[in-house]
């Protein structure tokens, strides 16, 4: 790795002093060498360049090439020891450190990170939440929640990570287990009492997460997704169950669990007194005999959801009773969401009636994010990148069409590209189902070819009858996608920019160039307005 590259990391600042004595043998790990007793560390590392002075530098074997070939870079940044495996101690041959050598190291290192750090998430509250869709917004609606209740808290996601005030960028949803260990302790160091981490099914397979003790665990759904990395969707799920099963050395203490879906159903039926959240009579059917049925939920939506200016309110049913629940964040995913946020408080100990007005505070970065320059149509940004997300982002977009009693409905979208291949036919249906005008365009082609991943986007789209679908056009260039859109937009119709929602760069060749959702709306409409209204001063206006 380049020696004048150095990662940013979140550490305490003064982490405990552990034994390596006492770490071979929590590993049950060998060395050539004897341990010196006065041998100490302080920290650990994967990455060699962000090695401190103290650390235990873990060379892993990886996709391409094993981490043990920059052992030697890691000492020299100061690394006190080396913990791999039989190859790796291969590659490492002589250093002037002990090599803890082991079988599969990676099945140890999230403990092993959570001893180093003297096992911080014990005395933190903290609560998972997984699913395909809705783990974002549901993280933040639950932080709001928590802090309404007085506790200061940690969010660690997508978008971004935030301790005690400070934002930091994610690059994974969920970090590898000796930063997210590292993340904690710093986290407590600073007075943070409890934290809400998005948890995907990559960390749960991958053991990103193993060490951590979760006080709740709430899944929101499951549908098509990462498929490119799960041999199947049973496998999927299965990693999404580590989160709940007893027997799961990560399983959450409270289980929430929503059963809209079945596979919410399935989860629930599988596990012991967890709490149910219900927002749909859907949960009765599917012949899931063994699931709970609505009326059996702990949690239920009572009467109709009012939604107004893409706005929401509603009436949850609890254990104590009803409260009100009002959204700032259209669509019946989001009541579902929020539904499942208030239950979460709850169960990590906040009083639903305390938790519950504070939801109605939140706006989501690039989850059905508005963007107003004064225009006399609606432009959305959201993050909607699988099947299912475009499907319910569209309906929600039209129903609002449907309640104004008038306009159309476009839908730019795209696929990226190294994942999953099979949901590109699935996106290009779910946004021409419901769209007078899809424009397929490039997303984060990635290495692929841009042009394949968009014909298999514009192939799902045309696999619906002509009668059951609107216009279908094809632009590559994700700006020039954009302005077609808005070009074609008039007054009272929406516009909606789905697949990259927060993201500020478009992955291309393996170069990340600068690029924002947001932000090109936000430009594409001034220069929009300005051709209608030369005098319109675009400084006035603000992306919301």
């Amino acid at each position: 790795m380049p020696a004048q590259s150095s990662p940013h990391a979140l550490r305490p600042n003064t982490p405990p002093s552990t034994p390596l004595q006492a770490l071979l043998e929590l590993t049950g790990a060998t060395t050539l060498t004897p341990v010196p007793a006065e041998v100490t560390v302080t920290g650990i590392e994967q990455r060699s360049n962000a090695v401190r002075p103290g650390d235990l530098f873990a060379g892993l074997p990886g996709a391409t090439s094993h981490g043990a070939r920059f052992a030697a870079d890691a000492v020299v940044r100061g690394a006190g020891a080396v913990f791999t495996d039989a190859a790796g101690a291969e590659l490492i041959g002589e250093v002037a450190v002990p090599v803890l050598v082991r079988e599969d190291p990676r099945a140890v290192l999230g403990e092993l990170s959570a001893e180093i750090y003297g096992h911080p998430s014990d005395r933190l509250r903290i609560v998972g939440i997984t699913g395909t869709s809705g783990k974002t917004t549901t993280s933040y609606l639950v932080e709001a929640g928590l802090v309404a209740a007085g506790l200061s808290t940690g969010l660690i996601g997508t978008i971004e990570t935030r301790i005690g005030g400070q934002r930091v960028p994610s690059a994974l949803t969920t970090p590898e287990a000796p930063q997210l260990h590292a993340m904690f302790a710093a986290m407590v160091e600073q007075g943070v009492q409890a934290v809400v981490m998005e948890v995907s099914s990559h960390a749960l397979a991958l053991g990103r997460v193993d060490g951590v003790r979760f006080a709740v665990g709430a899944f929101t759904n499951l549908s098509q997704d990462h498929l490119d990395f799960h041999k199947d969707f049973e496998d999927y799920f299965a990693a999404k169950r580590r989160l709940f099963e007893p027997d799961s050395p990560i399983a959450a203490r409270t289980s929430v669990i929503c059963v809209d879906d079945e596979w919410g159903r399935r989860l629930a039926a599988d596990l012991v007194g967890p709490v149910t959240v219900s927002t749909t009579e859907v949960a009765a059917a599917d012949d899931a005999a063994a699931a709970p049925a609505p009326d059996a939920a702990t949690w239920q939506v009572v009467g109709e959801v009012k939604a107004a200016g893409g706005e929401q309110e509603f009436t949850a049913s609890g254990p104590d009773g009803e409260l009100t629940v009002r959204l700032r964040l259209p669509g019946r995913y989001n009541v579902a969401n929020a539904l499942l946020a208030v239950a979460t408080c709850a169960a990590a100990g906040v009083d639903p009636a305390v938790a519950a007005p504070a939801l109605a505070t939140v706006d989501v970065p690039g989850r059905m994010q508005r963007v107003e320059r004064g225009q006399d149509f609606l432009a959305v940004v959201d993050y909607a990148h699988k099947p299912a997300a475009i499907e319910s982002v569209v309906a929600t977009l039209r129903a609002h069409l449907t309640d104004a009693g008038r306009g159309r409905l476009a839908v730019v979208v795209g696929a990226g590209g190294d994942r999953d291949a099979a949901k590109r036919p699935l996106m290009g249906g779910a946004a021409a189902r419901g769209a007078d005008l899809v424009i397929v365009t490039d997303d984060n082609p990635r290495t692929e070819d841009p042009a394949a991943i968009r014909a298999a986007v514009v192939a799902g789209a045309h696999e619906l009858p002509a009668t059951d679908r609107g216009e279908i056009r094809e632009i590559g260039d994700r700006a020039a996608a954009i302005a077609a859109a808005l070009a074609w937009a008039r007054s009272g119709d929406v516009v909606l920019i789905a697949g990259k929602g927060h993201e500020a760069g478009q992955e291309i060749q393996g170069v990340k160039h600068p690029f924002d959702d947001r932000e090109v709306l936000a430009a594409e409409l001034d220069s929009l307005l300005a051709q209608h209204s030369p005098h319109t001063d675009s400084e006035d206006l603000t992306v919301s």
